[in-house]
């Protein structure tokens, strides 16, 4: 039994997607909010973890993994960002079916539910379609609760997070402020 109901992945990795869309190769050199990131460093990370959670998502997580793409920074820009938009794209999908939601995943030296792997694989979406946004000098949408399943996420787990090193420290926000800058400011962002 799940104590959440199914969440919708794709809103995020339309959005991811869309935004990939956007980058041009003068972008790929630009900062992000993600320290020591270029925005070329930014989007390798999204396809990597796109493709790993959707091992998790159909169930098929193996040690090292072998559909990684070789060093994708050797490629032609446009094919670092197609590549992406494709693994981005996979994972939305693969997380529609309701099977992925179920039992547990081992990934590395972690074992979580896989509704826990979805709420990561959501997160890792929603924070870094803002970090690209932000080296864009673009603004995001999403739904309301696409933002909300993503803040009570982020508001319990990263507390407590298996591997409390992926974030900064939390940033203080007004008690006003909007979902997303609250998701922000929870994962370290200064939003």
């Amino acid at each position: 039994v799940m104590e959440h109901p199914l969440l919708d992945l794709k809103p995020a990795c339309c959005l991811m997607s869309d935004l990939l869309t956007a980058v041009t190769d003068d972008d790929l050199t630009s900062e992000t909010p993600c320290t020591d990131f270029t925005l070329a460093d930014l989007i390798e990370h999204v396809s990597s973890v796109s493709q790993g959670f959707r091992a998790v998502g159909e169930h098929r997580v193996e040690s090292g993994n072998d559909e990684a793409d070789p060093d994708m920074t050797n490629d032609a820009p446009s094919t670092l960002v197609a590549e992406a938009i494709k693994h981005v794209q996979a994972l939305g999908a693969a997380w529609d079916d309701p099977t992925a939601w179920q039992g547990s995943t081992s990934a590395g030296e972690l074992e979580l539910s896989n509704d826990l792997w979805g709420r990561i694989a959501l997160t890792e979406m929603v924070v870094h379609s803002w970090d690209i946004a932000q080296s864009l000098g673009r603004s995001i949408s999403l739904p309301s609760e696409t933002l909300q399943a993503c803040l009570d996420h982020v508001t319990e787990f990263i507390p407590n997070a298996p591997v409390p090193e992926l974030w900064g420290p939390p940033v203080d926000v007004t008690a006003n402020a909007s979902q997303i800058d609250r998701i922000v400011a929870t994962t370290g962002r200064t939003p």
